[in-house]
């Protein structure tokens, strides 16, 4: 099938029903439904037993690992999926009923030929507030890497981006032992290096950003998760296209978040030219042992 629409949860049992009936109005029926549960006390087994005890136009399959975080759930989602594409469905979030007939339309339209030295490895689209307000800016139209999107065109916010899941299979999240959060953009990083993505103008996700969640708390999530964090930061600073400006902020949240590392936590290095950076990172991860304490 085309697309494995992925969801990973835990203890959002309630939020669920809104997601499942998001999907079913989708006017593009080629895909499966895939729920991997991180652990979830709640009743979010039950839950998902009912939408499968329905006559559904696509197949749902669940998932139930011991909780490892996000990113975690993400891994063990790509292994189990059938589709071409791969979407992550937070959820909270929802998908606009034209939505995958947008992406796959898209998705038609690549060639099969690299792009820019590169092959291309998904869709990028726009994601919008539920009031319809778009969150990511400007709109662009054409073929962009990761890297490029935020650093050569400028695009803020957040997107959704659409992995071919072999891709996804290819550059998987490390799994710190000891930590449960990953930042996707690692990641992405890693895959703008070989890969490209068409980026098109068109909102095909809707998420609002609700209170206790990753994005409310990112800043206490990082610190305690500080060996993902410094790897992020520090590949940063070796990656090509990203200004010296960025790079010096990347350098500066190293420090920052390699003040918190613990005994355990694996070694992280940067290079010795950020040591320039230490001192502000220092100042700002005081501000945060005291803004949180």
């Amino acid at each position: 099938m085309l697309f494995t629409v992925f969801t990973p949860t835990f203890n959002r049992a309630a939020l669920l029903p809104r997601l499942y009936e998001s999907l079913c109005r989708q006017t593009f029926r080629d895909f499966e439904w895939v729920i991997v549960d991180d652990g979830s006390t709640d009743n979010t087994a039950a839950v998902v037993d009912g939408f499968r005890g329905k006559e559904n136009l696509f197949p749902i399959r669940y998932f139930r690992k011991v909780n490892g975080g996000k990113h975690t759930a993400i891994n063990y989602g790509v292994q189990k999926a059938s589709g071409e594409l791969f979407l992550i469905l937070d959820s909270d979030d929802e998908l606009p009923m034209d939505s995958l007939n947008k992406i796959a339309e898209a998705w038609q339209s690549v060639t099969s030929l690299p792009a820019k030295g590169k092959q291309i490895g998904g869709i990028c689209g726009y994601m919008a507030h539920r009031d319809g307000t778009v969150i990511g800016h400007p709109t662009i139209n054409g073929v962009a890497d990761s890297i490029e999107l935020r650093y050569i065109y400028g695009v803020t916010g957040d997107m959704c981006e659409v992995f071919r899941t072999m891709v996804l299979r290819e550059f998987p999240f490390p799994e710190i032992q000891g930590e449960k959060f990953c930042p996707e953009v690692l990641v992405w990083n890693r895959i703008a290096t070989k890969y490209t993505l068409k980026i098109f103008p068109e909102i095909i996700y809707l998420r609002d950003y609700l209170q206790g969640g990753l994005t409310d708390n990112i800043t206490l999530v990082r610190m305690r998760s500080p060996a993902a964090s410094m790897m992020t930061y520090s590949e940063m600073t070796r990656l090509a296209g990203i200004p010296f400006r960025a790079r010096l902020r990347a350098a500066i949240n190293y420090w920052r978040f390699r003040l918190c590392r613990r005994p355990s936590t694996p070694r992280v290095p940067i290079g010795h030219r950020w040591m320039c950076a230490f001192l502000p990172g220092l100042l700002l991860h005081l501000n945060d042992v005291r803004t949180l304490s």
